[in-house]
């Protein structure tokens, strides 16, 4: 299967909006935002274990443009003394003049060692797209400032990135990459509007969000799956070369379901891989989210300390055979044995939402 640059009529669109060169490009109106995010992620790689046919690693060159991003994101502070992802990686980045937040997590499909294919590349690329997309397009509606004329509106409206459209761009973006011979991912993808606090999200497989509101989820991702233990999953096959992958599963952005809903002062989102949610109970997670008004932190720590929590009782949680896990009874379900935790990558990113009034 040759792989060629999609020429989608989205991508078409969305450049064609990109393309404005004027003065008035880079206006320097800047409307008020009654909403604000808080973000704190954190990480951790499973136990490292050999497959049959496994290569040795390759990852992307730290002095490229995707390797100083990847080690940029990995430097982030947080209480999980991991410096790696495994095969998981994430992304956020403010949107263009602060319009808001645009967030994601990609699990890449471990499957893939056995054909001699890193999935972490895969996952890096999509989550780097997806940044690189988002920093320089609105949540929302563009902002305009109101004293302009018509013509100048029109050379500073720039462009709106739902978070369907940023994922197919990014998916587009990893089909070119060069570093990226094949692989597969989940995908979720959100972003979080400043103006009118609207969350809206695209996801497919079975990573996930979920809305944690006055002490209970208001809503959680559904996964998106083929059969038990294999999630829909972005995917580019190798070119030819004498070996049949058979077993890859091929979905498209177009399979992501897409959600929206207006957000509250305090709302706490949880993006994650299924590290998390196939070894830790919805309940725990509003547990470990609960946010202490009494611990004199300030919003960024607090919620970079739900984060880390996450991961850490995830990870203890992977460990314990004798503990009942989401996993278990999933497997259960399907007629199959697999007591205590799974072990997997993990990996979090966390959002509180606080909403101020125009002075």
């Amino acid at each position: 299967m040759n792989f060629k640059v999609r020429s989608s009529p989205l991508a078409c669109r969305l450049l064609s909006r990109r393309n404005y060169s004027s003065a008035f490009s880079e206006s320097p109106y800047t409307p008020f935002h009654p909403y604000s995010f808080h973000i704190g992620a954190s990480f951790a790689p499973k136990p490292p274990v050999r497959f049959k046919g496994e290569k040795p690693k390759v990852p992307f060159p730290s002095d490229g443009i995707i390797g100083s991003w990847r080690n940029k994101m990995l430097s982030r502070p947080k209480a999980v003394q991991t410096k790696e992802c495994g095969e998981d990686f994430y992304f956020h980045v403010n949107m263009k003049n602060k319009s808001g937040v645009s967030l994601g997590v990609a699990d890449g499909i471990t499957g893939w060692l056995e054909s001699g294919v890193d999935p972490a590349l895969f996952s890096q690329a999509l989550m780097f797209h997806a940044h690189r997309y988002s920093r320089s397009a609105w949540a929302g509606e563009p902002e305009v400032d109101p004293t302009l004329d018509y013509a100048e509106r029109e050379e500073v409206e720039g462009w709106e990135l739902t978070p369907y459209e940023c994922m197919d761009l990014a998916y587009g973006g990893v089909l070119r990459e060069k570093l990226v011979e094949a692989g597969s991912s989940t995908a979720c993808i959100i972003t979080l509007n400043s103006a009118n606090g609207l969350l809206r999200a695209a996801n497919l497989g079975d990573s996930g969000f979920s809305i944690i509101r006055d002490g209970s989820i208001l809503y959680s991702q559904p996964v998106q799956t083929h059969f038990f233990n294999c999630p829909k999953q972005l995917t580019k096959l190798p070119p030819p070369s004498g070996k049949r992958f058979t077993r890859a599963c091929v979905d498209s952005p177009r399979e992501a379901e897409t959600y929206k809903t207006q957000l509250c002062n305090g709302d706490i989102v949880v993006a994650y891989t299924d590290g998390l949610t196939d070894n830790v109970f919805p309940h725990e997670m509003v547990e470990i989210c609960s946010p202490d008004p009494d611990a004199g932190e300030s919003d960024d720590a607090q919620v970079q300390s739900m984060a880390d929590r996450l991961v850490i009782y995830a990870r203890e949680c992977m460990a314990v055979k004798s503990r009942v896990s989401p996993f278990e009874r999933q497997a259960a379900r399907e007629g199959m044995f697999f007591p205590g935790g799974k072990p997997d990558d993990v990996t979090v990113v966390v959002a509180l939402v606080r909403e101020t009034e125009a002075s």
